[in-house]
């Protein structure tokens, strides 16, 4: 009890400190109202109406029933395929997030190193699948389960296969074909930060660290390039896990809408699917607040990882 009472009063002495920081640059305050305003109404409001709304049996025609955890409980107990879902969409994030995340940042290492017109051109090259929409439909090209799709054309003539392969209808190869165009798409955004906070490395730095003591580029690059870069890796992080989590659009245009067996469902199309196609928000929203926990979480984890970069 005593803890508490000692809790609620440090928070209140912090609260009291803040108001009277926030008097005193108020002028501060006011330039940074109008942003404040808008990520309130489109990005908090949002998220706090998804949490209400979770509680309820919502189907946008009747007003809200309040019908407490039943959503919840329903999700995790009787929902096949949201588990599936669940399944599929850890899976994708496991294998794309982390090896998207270091290879965007091995491939934003090594074209640093290349001169400048050079890097500016491989910088293109890297960054284009991210700015060229739905690019990764080319893949629905590639991997067609006919003899004219490329990959089936080019296994046939090696010999490898003696007919097609259904690769986007198959779900034994859906997720896969996913997951590859999932990871080649995940690459632009972070890449393109990597690139640029390896640019503003301080160059003293590195002479520093040689004078005391760094022997090789390996220990360059945990002692002085990561910690120099923490807020363009954080970005690239909350970035992979953004990306990784909230996959959709590519297992729906390639494989379709529902896939095979539900092979290549994930949270987000789950979603997607009760919230735009049968209206149960309510259903759908407690779906979306199980999304933003899971996200979250792996931020705080992320954080505390970066955190140790350097030490």
């Amino acid at each position: 009890m005593k803890i508490i009472q000692k809790y609620i009063k440090k928070k209140r002495r912090d609260m009291h400190m803040s108001f009277k920081k926030a008097k005193k640059y108020k002028t501060c305050y006011l330039f940074l109202a109008p942003y404040a305003i808008l990520f309130t109404l489109f990005y908090i409001t949002p998220v706090v109406v998804s949490l209400c709304l979770s509680l309820t049996y919502y189907n946008v025609l009747e007003p809200p029933e309040f019908i407490g955890l039943q959503n919840y409980i329903n999700l995790i107990l009787a929902d096949d395929v949201f588990l599936k879902a669940v399944k599929n969409t850890f899976l994708i994030a496991a294998i794309t997030g982390p090896a998207g995340y270091m290879a965007a940042f091995l491939f934003a290492w090594f074209i640093n190193e290349l001169p400048r017109y050079l890097r500016a051109f491989a910088v293109v090259v890297f960054y284009a699948p991210t700015i060229s929409g739905q690019v990764y439909l080319i893949w629905a090209i590639m991997f067609s389960g006919d003899a004219y799709g490329y990959i089936n054309a080019f296994l046939t003539n090696l010999g490898i296969i003696n007919q097609p392969v259904l690769w986007l209808t198959n779900p034994k190869y859906m997720l896969w074909v996913v997951i590859l165009v999932s990871l080649w798409m995940s690459l632009g955004t972070g890449f393109l930060a990597f690139v640029a906070g390896l640019q503003g490395v301080d160059r003293a730095m590195y002479e520093a660290g040689y004078i005391d003591g760094v022997k090789n580029r390996w220990q360059e690059l945990w002692y002085i390039t990561l910690p120099s870069m923490k807020p363009m890796l954080m970005f690239g992080a909350v970035m992979t896990i953004t990306q990784s989590f909230g996959v959709a659009d590519v297992p729906m245009a390639l494989t379709g809408f529902p896939s095979t067996d539900y092979a290549t469902q994930t949270v987000v199309s789950h979603l997607i699917d009760y919230g735009s196609l049968r209206f149960e928000m309510g259903y759908a929203s407690a779906i979306a607040t199980l999304l933003f926990i899971t996200m979250i979480l792996c931020n705080r984890i992320i954080q505390a990882m970066l955190r140790r970069v350097g030490n």
